[in-house]
């Protein structure tokens, strides 16, 4: 793991934390050491922080995505507004915890990503509060493209097209678009979306959906055409034409 945070208090109090977790962790203390890092050793995942002398965390996130680089990447950042929170997302990171945090936040948020990483073998199905089964994504699927309305998906090349437009899609968003278009006309409750996307329920008061779900909003609607993802209050979202 590679751990950026200027703050020399968190950074060691985080690295203390994380180790006795099990974690390996290299900790720098800025932007540029942290791209020069990752260019020397890969990490399995990133913690950075926002706000960094030289080289911020936005940064480091867009540089890496550009080169390709997909490794999971957490962001810290003190930033509380919801554009703050979607500028992190659309520099490529794939979650993010806001601070002051409780680092068994971090610690779950971490598992979450790195499940997402690992090899899975089997995806069993589970009930929502409808009592309709959803689909869990099965990576041994991967060869196959799936479809919902006008939207497509190559789950192999991990990309995707609303008609003949194709979207840009962070790791989160691909994976959120995926699990509603496969289990399309079903309203997914907020608890089942964050088990399946984020595999842990961060509670009634989270806003990490929501914002996910506005963001990708935007990169699916467009003028004339039909909103796709809907919001059912007090239960979740669903994905249908109106």
């Amino acid at each position: 793991m590679l751990l950026a945070e200027d703050d020399r208090a968190i950074r060691h109090a985080l690295e203390r934390a994380l180790a006795l977790e099990g974690y390996e962790v290299t900790a720098v203390a800025d932007g540029v050491e942290a791209l020069a890092q990752a260019h020397r050793t890969p990490p399995d995942v990133l913690v950075l922080d926002v706000m960094m002398p030289g080289i911020d965390g936005l940064q480091v996130c867009r540089v890496l995505r550009a080169e390709g680089d997909r490794t999971p990447i957490l962001m810290l950042t003190a930033l509380v507004e919801t554009a703050d929170r979607i500028a992190g997302l659309d520099a490529g990171a794939d979650d993010y915890v806001v601070k002051p945090f409780d680092v068994e936040e971090v610690f779950a948020r971490l598992r979450a990503l790195l499940r997402r990483t690992s090899p899975v073998t089997a995806a069993p199905t589970t009930g929502n509060d409808t009592g309709t089964e959803v689909s869990k994504p099965d990576p041994r699927l991967a060869e196959r493209r799936i479809e919902a309305a006008d939207l497509c998906m190559d789950l192999q090349a991990r990309r995707a097209w609303r008609g003949t437009r194709e979207l840009e899609l962070t790791r989160t968003e691909f994976e959120l678009l995926e699990l509603l278009v496969r289990n399309a006309g079903i309203v997914l409750d907020h608890s089942t979306v964050y088990d399946r996307i984020w595999g842990y329920d961060f509670g009634p008061g989270s806003k990490n959906l929501a914002v996910y779900v506005g963001y990708l909003r935007r990169k699916l609607d467009e003028p004339g055409a039909p909103q796709l993802i809907h919001t059912v209050r007090g239960v979740g979202y669903v994905l249908r034409e109106d």
